[in-house]
C-alpha cells in the first residue's frame, strides 16, 4: 500500500474509532437518563449502511467518514409527540444534561486508558536508551557515549522514545533537568543537563539534536559506499571497506571520521588508515586533501568517500507489562500525557512554543498514523490513545459547539437558576463556529507549511 493511501486509511480508521467511542458516550448515558435517541451516526452526509433498533435509534454509517453525531428528541430541533415529551433531551434536568455531554469526552479518556493498558500489554518494540555520541551542553554535562539514560527527571526512561518524550518539554522550558544514566562501566550517576543554555529560539523538533545527545541506533557504520575517482582515497579504499581507525584513534561510526580528517588535514602529511576488508585487517597510507562541499560550497580536508547506505537498525528494547501491572502504568501515562498536554497548551498561549509545532491538521494526524502503523500495532495503539486524550480534553473547552461550550451553558444555568436565553446561545454558537474555523484554517496551514512546502 502506498504511503498516500495507507495515510487515508489509517487516517478513516483513527477517526472512526476515536468518534464511535465518543458519541457512544453521548449515546449510552442519554438513554439511561431516559432521553430518547433518534439517530446513531458515525461519519457525515449520505448513510452507506442504516439499520433501527429496537429501541426506534437509527444507527448509520455515512459517507464522510470525519466525525459522527448522536440525534436526540428535542424541542428546540422540531415538534415532540405529547406522549414522547418527557423522553425529550431539552426537558431533563440540568444535572442529567450535564452528564450526557460530559459522557462523550469521559468516554475518550477511558478509551485512552484503555488504549495504553493494551499497548503495554502488547508491548511496544523500541530502541535502548543508549547514547551514541554527544556534543555541546550533553557534552558539558558529562554525558558520554555508551552512558544508558535511565530517568530524566523523575520520570523513567526504559526507552529512547520515553528518553525524548521526557527532554523535549524541559527543553522547551529551558529547565535544567537531572538525568539519571548507567555509565558503559555499570556505574549510576546523574548528570545535570543544562537546558537553561539552549538558544533562546530553536527548531523544537530537533530539540534533543540541538542539545547535543545521538541515540546509539543512529549512528551510522563507518562502512564505504563508494569511492570517488581522483581523490585521495582512489586505488587505496574499496567499496565495502569499514574503517575501524584513522591514524591510531578507533572510529566507531560514520560521524567520527570527519573531524579526524579535518585535523590529520590541517597537520598536513600522510596518515593510516586502518579498515576491516572482508575479515582481512588491512593498515593503509592516505593522505586528505582540500576538497569543496557540493552542499555548502565551502572548502574541507576530506578523503574521497561517500557513506554505504545504512540497514534499518534493529530494535533492541520492548516496553511491556504484564496485564495487571498495565493497569496502573496506563492510568498514570494517560495523566502524564494530560499534563503534558495542557502544558503544551499554555507554552502556545504564551508563545514558548510555536502554534506551527503545537496545532496539527488532517495531512498531520493521517502520516502520523500511517507511520504508527507501519511500526507495529502497540505503536498505533499509543497513538490512538493520544489522539482519543486530545479529543476528550479538547472537547471540553468552553468553546461554543464544543461540548464544553454546552457545559458552560447549564454551569451558567445551575449559577443563575434559569436557562441561557436562546439569543444568546445562537450567540455563542457563531464565535465558537469562527474560533473552530480559524482553528482549523491554522491546522490546514501547518499542514501545507509542515508536509507540502519543503
Amino acid at each position: 500500500m502506498s504511503e498516500f493511501l495507507g495515510s487515508i486509511w489509517w487516517l478513516i480508521v483513527a477517526i472512526g474509532v476515536l468518534v464511535t467511542f465518543h458519541e457512544f458516550g453521548h449515546y449510552w448515558v442519554a438513554r439511561r437518563c431516559g432521553v430518547k435517541v433518534l439517530r446513531f451516526s458515525v461519519g457525515f452526509g449520505k448513510p452507506l449502511w442504516t439499520r433501527r433498533g429496537k429501541d426506534g435509534t437509527e444507527y448509520v454509517v455515512a459517507a464522510i467518514p470525519l466525525g459522527g453525531y448522536v440525534k436526540m428528541l428535542d424541542e428546540r430541533e422540531g415538534d415532540v409527540p405529547a406522549q414522547l415529551v418527557d423522553q425529550a433531551f431539552n426537558r431533563q434536568s440540568v444535572w442529567k444534561r450535564i452528564a450526557i455531554v460530559v459522557a462523550g469526552p469521559v468516554a475518550n479518556l477511558i478509551l485512552c486508558v484503555a488504549l495504553f493498558w493494551a499497548m503495554f500489554v502488547v508491548g511496544r518494540a523500541d530502541y535502548a536508551p543508549v547514547v551514541g555520541h554527544v556534543t555541546g551542553i550533553a557534552a558539558s554535562a558529562g554525558l558520554r557515549a555508551g552512558d544508558t539514560m535511565l530517568a530524566v527527571g523523575d520520570r523513567a526512561t526504559p526507552t529512547w522514545s520515553e528518553a525524548v518524550l521526557a527532554l523535549i518539554p524541559a527543553a522547551l522550558d529551558h529547565a535544567d533537568t537531572p538525568v539519571r544514566v548507567r555509565t558503559a562501566g555499570g556505574d549510576e550517576v546523574t548528570r545535570q543537563l543544562r537546558l537553561s543554555d539552549l538558544p533562546a529560539s530553536f527548531d523544537e523538533r530537533r530539540a534533543v539534536e540541538v542539545m547535543g545527545l545521538t541515540p546509539r541506533y543512529m549512528l551510522v557504520p563507518a562502512l564505504i559506499g563508494r569511492v570517488a575517482p581522483d581523490t585521495p582515497a582512489w586505488g587505496v579504499l574499496a567499496e565495502g571497506d569499514r574503517i575501524t581507525a584513522i591514524d591510531g584513534q578507533p572510529v566507531a561510526s560514520w560521524d567520527d571520521i570527519g573531524p579526524l580528517v579535518q585535523t590529520l588535514g590541517a597537520r598536513g602529511g600522510a596518515t593510516m588508515i586502518e579498515v576491516d576488508r572482508k575479515g582481512d585487517r588491512l593498515a593503509l597510507e592516505i593522505v586528505p586533501k582540500r576538497m569543496k562541499s557540493a552542499q555548502t560550497g565551502q572548502d574541507y580536508w576530506g578523503l574521497g568517500v561517500q557513506m554505504a547506505r545504512p540497514p534499518e537498525p534493529a530494535k533492541d528494547a520492548v516496553l511491556r507489562y504484564d496485564p495487571i501491572a498495565a493497569v496502573p502504568a496506563a492510568v498514570r501515562e494517560s495523566v502524564h500525557q494530560a499534563h503534558e498536554l495542557f502544558a503544551m497548551i499554555g507554552r502556545a498561549f504564551t508563545g514558548r512554543v510555536s502554534v506551527q509545532n503545537t496545532v496539527a491538521g488532517p495531512i498531520t494526524i493521517a502520516r502520523a498514523a500511517n507511520m504508527s502503523a507501519q511500526n507495529g500495532t502497540a505503536w498505533f495503539l499509543q497513538m490512538l490513545a493520544m489522539l482519543s486524550l486530545s479529543l476528550g480534553i479538547l472537547n471540553l473547552l468552553p468553546i461554543p459547539i464544543l461540548d464544553g461550550g454546552h457545559l458552560l451553558y447549564y454551569l451558567i444555568e445551575l449559577v443563575k437558576g434559569t436557562p441561557v436565553s436562546e439569543r444568546a446561545m445562537a450567540a455563542g454558537q457563531y464565535v465558537g463556529l469562527a474560533l473552530i474555523a480559524g482553528l482549523m484554517g491554522l491546522a490546514f496551514y501547518n499542514d501545507i507549511m509542515n508536509n507540502l512546502v519543503r
